[in-house]
């Protein structure tokens, strides 16, 4: 299994022991591997450390397993919220003093309430989902068959490699990749991805690169195109044009084109 990535927003804390508070963190855990989040100290090291007064030293620990990942809430008494942010308002409540949770979501964004006006949250990708082999089923049973590419076409990840597709599908010539700002733009009038940020839409293009696709490519930068990533996106679109993950069908899950995208088509040869 691919493990868990979990995600830090800038501004929201730091690493224990190196980053410093306000940086953005990402931790990459392995099945039978754990991350501990809290404010930390030195006597209580943990790997996400939560800059705020009203969250513990010790708040709770990330446990991952083979096919899933649990959140286990070490407060007395505050209870933890694990949102689906793709599932239109699902979440779970783990309660205080609560072990070893079961989360089942693809993506979660777990919440720690503050006293503030913004409560401290934290992002968690989880390991691929497993599917039986259709073919299989009635036969006996020997090894099961999973996916190579485990991807969930509701997702908002795979809009956003839709979206990345998208030029390359309308005209089959080597049209540049979509930069950040261009695929939050192209998709602002999607309703559950219309609030998506650059932030956001970088996450999920790491996650496609690094966990969904398992592409090891070197990003490179290019001055004034906004810090584009291009060998990362190159490669996550060829891999899925060539395999077929992302096809024509799909592009009616964009919002359509505006005039504006349209002249963009029409430059391209159509």
């Amino acid at each position: 299994m691919s493990g868990v990535v979990v995600h830090l927003p800038r501004g929201s804390g730091g690493a224990d022991g190196g980053a410093p508070h306000g940086d953005a963190v990402t931790l990459r855990l392995r099945p039978g591997e754990v991350a501990r989040f809290g404010r930390g100290s030195p006597r209580v090291p943990v790997e996400l450390c939560l800059d705020d007064p009203a969250i513990s030293r010790l708040a709770g620990e990330i446990r991952v397993t083979d096919d899933h990942w649990q959140l286990t809430n070490h407060s007395t008494t505050h209870s933890y919220l694990v949102e689906n942010p793709e599932g239109a308002g699902e979440y779970l409540r783990v309660p205080p003093r609560r072990v070893g949770a079961p989360i089942p979501f693809e993506f979660s964004r777990v919440v720690l309430p503050t006293r503030g006006d913004v409560a401290v949250s934290f992002q968690v990708f989880a390991p691929d989902h497993l599917y039986l082999d259709p073919d299989a089923m009635g036969l006996s049973w020997g090894t099961s068959t999973v996916t190579a590419y485990s991807l969930d076409e509701t997702a908002t990840y795979f809009m956003v490699l839709v979206a990345l597709c998208e030029p390359r599908l309308r005209d089959q010539s080597r049209v540049a990749v979509p930069t950040t700002p261009q695929i939050v733009e192209r998709l602002k009038g999607h309703g559950s991805c219309g609030a998506l940020t650059a932030r956001a839409v970088s996450s999920h293009i790491d996650y496609l690169a690094e966990e969904k696709l398992r592409i090891g490519g070197q990003d490179t930068h290019e001055p004034g195109q906004g810090g584009r990533r291009n060998g990362k996106r190159e490669e996550i679109v060829g891999l899925a044009l060539r395999f077929g993950l992302v096809r024509e069908e799909h592009l009616a899950l964009l919002p359509p084109l505006t005039a504006a995208g349209g002249g963009r088509e029409r430059q391209a040869g159509r």
